[in-house]
């Protein structure tokens, strides 16, 4: 059984590699049949499975060893792109991605978050935990856009900024911060989009946007389950309530307004059908470009900060 199935996947797994076994049995022997009447119990499951699914589920599913990264959606979803590296002050961070890229004919300046996949890219990318250097490097391509009327197309997918000695020392907190304040001011239309996991400061700081948008099977949120279980109950193993608490996938932001749209997946998740995501994906940035692209910068900036400041509520 291919170990990347999660656990409630299973049953699933289970009909497919069936319908595998089939695939390998000899040509002369009829099968027809029984394949087509497996495929369409192997759809009619997984319809059933991910119809049901819990905010823990779909935590874990958001971190799928399978699930699409920046990489695998960028040849997909724009036309071309030009890398373009450094902070101009220290490094090169590698686990944020940016340059310029073109989606249906226009210009724009992408950043994004790469965690990697095998072992050896996922330590080449820090596991998507950019440092400071990343998210200078981020806020130059920022102010490179602002200066030639470029709009801005982020991809958030970490678990959150790297907590490591050297980070700090070099500012990690000033440069969220930073990222926040100029992001919130930008003369330029924003569309962010989490891809996978949106993890605390680490996601926010390229993050605050026109138009906040999440895959269907994303999350978003202050901290992982299991670090909120960890730390409020003691106990990782209740990492189901916490998820439950924290309110963290799409479904559950849409309804209190802090994210503006859900890109919906193919059955059984963005993994099952890279293509079915990378059009969904390519549509929902197109649609909300030529939505921004109607409002002048004055417009932007007043209905960006309206948003940010009607987050939450209070008393005076």
């Amino acid at each position: 059984m291919n170990n990347n199935y999660l656990e409630f996947e299973k049953p699933i797994a289970e009909l497919e590699n069936k319908i595998l076994a089939l695939n390998s049995i000899d040509d002369s022997i009829d099968i027809e049949d029984e394949k087509k009447s497996l495929e369409e119990k192997s759809k009619q499951l997984t319809l059933n499975i991910f119809d049901k699914l819990d905010d823990l589920q779909i935590s874990q599913l958001a971190r799928h060893p399978e699930r699409p990264n920046t990489f695998d959606y960028l040849p997909l979803v724009f036309d071309d792109f030009i890398e373009l590296h450094g902070d101009r002050a220290y490094a090169d961070d590698k686990a944020i991605i940016g340059g310029i890229a073109t989606i249906n004919g226009e210009k724009i300046i992408f950043i994004g978050q790469q965690k990697g996949r095998t072992t050896k890219e996922k330590i080449y990318h820090n596991f998507g935990m950019p440092r400071p250097e990343g998210y200078r490097k981020a806020l130059r391509l920022m102010h490179m856009a602002e200066k030639f009327n470029l709009p801005i197309v982020t991809f958030i997918d970490t678990p959150g900024a790297y907590p490591g000695i050297g980070a700090e020392e070099r500012g990690q907190s000033e440069a969220i911060a930073k990222n926040l304040f100029v992001m919130a001011n930008l003369k330029t239309p924003i569309i962010s989009i989490v891809i996978g996991e949106g993890g605390s400061g680490g996601a926010l700081a390229i993050g605050v946007a026109d138009k906040v948008l999440m895959f269907e099977y994303s999350i978003y949120s202050v901290i992982s389950p299991e670090g909120c279980a960890s730390i409020l109950y003691k106990d990782s193993k209740k990492s189901d309530l916490a998820a439950k608490s924290l309110k963290l996938t799409s479904k559950h932001l849409i309804g209190f307004n802090l994210i503006d749209g859900v890109i919906a997946e193919p059955v059984g998740g963005n993994h099952r059908d890279l293509t079915i995501a990378s059009v969904n994906l390519k549509n929902a940035i197109i649609d909300n470009l030529a939505i921004l692209k109607q409002q002048s910068i004055d417009g932007l900036l007043e209905n960006r900060a309206n948003k940010i400041l009607n987050f939450g509520e209070f008393n005076e």
